[in-house]
């Protein structure tokens, strides 16, 4: 089988402007796993649920230890407080990095749902494109979705 490649629009641009891209990338994927926590502690808060340890981890998929190990460095952070016997919660930093994170994710999703993505891949798509889309871009999507339904 031949395997035909796409040609660059663009010329490969400088070398500084090439790394920045993906510093910007490692960034958000480190940053990322941090958000999916803190957004989902506020998740199962808001559910009327506390968020515990054996919830935090059934819901991502991970063991217990793995959360353990998390939630030490969120509250090493400042992000989320523990308390013996009971639940986790956020900190008002890690109120305002859930709000955050959630509107990023909402605005994606909607996005890819205003393209045609099925409602149940546009929610998987956007758990991982939030933590690497830009505020140009999220601005951008957002003046696509107001366009798209003000002519609806």
């Amino acid at each position: 089988m031949v395997r035909r490649t796409i040609p660059r629009s663009d010329p490969l641009p400088d070398a500084d402007t090439h790394s920045e891209g993906f510093r910007q990338s490692r960034e958000a994927q480190r940053g990322a796993l941090v958000e999916d926590y803190v957004e989902l502690i506020a998740d199962l808060i808001e559910d009327g649920n506390e968020a515990r340890q054996v919830d935090i981890a059934a819901r991502l998929g991970v063991s217990q230890p793995t959360v353990a190990k998390m939630l030490a460095r969120l509250s090493s952070e400042g992000l989320v407080s523990r308390k013996p016997y009971r639940g986790v919660f956020l900190t008002a930093a890690g109120q305002k990095m859930a709000g955050e994170s959630r509107l990023r994710h909402q605005t994606v999703e909607a996005f890819l749902r205003v393209l045609g993505v099925s409602p149940e891949t546009a929610r998987i798509d956007a758990e991982g494109i939030e933590h690497h889309v830009s505020e140009e871009t999220l601005s951008a999507f957002r003046r696509f979705i107001e366009r798209d339904t003000s002519h609806s």
